[in-house]
C-alpha cells in the first residue's frame, strides 16, 4: 500500500496553503493538491509530515505543530494501488513570502471560496471540501482569535 502524509497550513483569514503541481509531476500534472507526499520505508506518517512540509516550502515547524485530522485509505483513480492518506492540519501565521517552493510551480495560501474553482487533484477533491466543512477547521480559525 501507498502511504502518503500531507499538510494543510491555515492563515487567519481562513486560507489553506495549496500546491499547483507543474507539468512534470507524475501524478496530477498541473493540478492542485496539498503539500506533502510518500512516506518513505521505515518512517512513520507524523515525522513524514514535518519532512515533507519542510522539502516542499522550506517551513519547518516544531515537532507537536501539526494534528492529525484524517487517516483513511482510498483508491483513488481505477488500477491503482490503494493509498493510505494520514492529512495533517496546523494554523499558522505564515505568509505567501514565507514559503519556498521547493516543489511545484506555486505553493500559496488559497481562500476557501476560490478552492472549489481549482482544478483539484482526486485527493484534494475529496478531503478539502470535508476539512472546510469540519469542525477542525472551524478550531483551526478560531485557535487564531485568541
Amino acid at each position: 500500500m501507498i502511504r502518503l502524509a500531507v499538510v494543510v497550513l491555515v492563515d487567519p483569514q481562513g486560507r489553506l496553503l495549496l500546491q499547483e503541481r507543474d507539468e512534470h509531476a507524475p501524478i496530477a500534472p498541473d493540478q492542485w493538491g496539498m503539500v506533502g507526499g510518500h512516506v518513505e520505508e521505515g518512517e512513520d506518517f507524523e515525522p513524514a509530515a514535518y519532512r515533507e512540509l519542510e522539502e516542499e516550502t522550506g517551513v519547518r515547524l516544531a515537532p507537536g505543530t501539526l494534528t492529525l485530522w484524517r487517516d483513511e485509505v482510498h483508491r483513488f483513480e481505477g488500477g491503482q494501488a490503494p493509498r493510505r492518506y494520514t492529512v495533517w492540519v496546523a494554523p499558522t501565521r505564515l505568509t505567501d513570502a514565507d514559503i519556498v517552493v521547493g516543489e511545484g510551480r506555486q505553493i500559496v495560501f488559497v481562500a476557501p471560496a476560490d478552492v472549489p474553482t481549482l482544478d483539484l487533484a482526486w485527493s484534494s477533491r475529496h478531503f478539502l471540501p470535508r476539512l472546510l466543512a469540519s469542525d477542525s477547521y472551524a478550531a483551526l480559525l478560531a485557535s487564531h482569535a485568541g
